[in-house]
């Protein structure tokens, strides 16, 4: 059964890599946000349609309108914090368990 716990515990480590990757996108995305940066840069482009998807629809169910400050960049780095302690750890435990 090491097989199995062997590959839960990979699992949740990639799983840990690509929600880590995805905040710096995040929070790159906020900083370049606070620039005029040129919309027909490659790279800017690249970040607005990783980071856009899950922005809209968190922007979409927390509409906060007249206060002029974008907070859902900060909300999904919490969620992705609270995925990385509760999921990730889980799945650890777990491997550690069919171990």
């Amino acid at each position: 059964m090491f097989v199995v716990g062997n590959f839960i515990e990979a699992i949740a480590r990639i799983i840990d890599m690509g929600l880590t990757l995805y905040t710096w996108l995040i929070i790159i995305r906020a900083l370049i946000s606070w620039v005029n940066p040129d919309p027909y840069n490659p790279i800017i482009r690249f970040l607005y349609n990783v980071t856009e998807p899950v922005l809209y629809q968190v922007r979409r169910l927390i509409p906060i309108k007249g206060i002029g400050i974008d907070f859902s960049p900060i909300i999904v780095i919490l969620i992705i914090v609270f995925l990385q302690s509760f999921l990730v750890k889980t799945m650890l435990q777990i491997a550690v368990n069919f171990s």
